[in-house]
This record gives structure tokens, sequence and C-alpha cells, in this order.
């Protein structure tokens, strides 16, 4: 099993719709991500918007293609790329870069 963590950062006026977005994820949402092999997600989120992304899955390319291919994650990702900073006219998804993985207690 691969373990991801990302970083990406939420804009600071948008954090409480940020929140509220998240506690009631669209269960179409849901299901496809279970679907396509995302595993003990959690996304944790800092009081200056830092947000750290962390998931596991067998394959995390196929995972984000098997999500890229969901009619339901284009319109999220539609709708939370106004959330976020520095996405230089990329996808929250797209902008989901791995960090290198330097220590692991089992």
């Amino acid at each position: 099993m691969q373990r991801v963590c990302f970083l990406l950062k939420v804009r600071q006026d948008k954090l409480a719709e940020y929140r509220e977005r998240h506690a009631a994820v669209w269960p179409e949402m849901l299901e496809a991500l279970s679907a396509t092999g995302w595993h003990n997600y959690s996304l944790f989120l800092r009081a200056d918007g830092l947000l750290v992304g962390y998931l596991e899955t067998e394959d995390f390319e196929a995972a984000k293609a098997g999500m890229e291919a969901t009619e339901v994650n284009a319109r999220w990702q539609a709708e939370m790329g106004e959330f976020f900073e520095s996405l230089d006219g990329a996808r929250p998804d797209e902008a989901m870069k791995p960090l290198t993985e330097v220590f692991h207690l089992a």
C-alpha cells in the first residue's frame, strides 16, 4: 500500500466555506473516491490555510486517473478551484504533488 501526503493552500477568505463543503461531501464523490482506490483519505487544515492531505492507495497515479475519468470529479474540481491559492491554472487534483516520505514507523 502506498502512503501519499500532499500540501495545498486554502485562501484565507475561504477557510470557513472550505470546512463547510468538506463537512458535507457529496455521496457520489465519496463513492467515486472509494471505487477508484482512495483509502484512509484525510485532509487537515491549519488556521493559516495550509492543507495537508493524506491517503493510502495501491497506485496513486491509477487512483488519480480513475477519479479524473469520473463526471462527479469534474464537477467537484470546478467548484473547489476557487478555494485555493497558487494553482497556476491547474485543478486542485492536478496540483496535488506527493511529498517524499523520509520516515515511517509501522
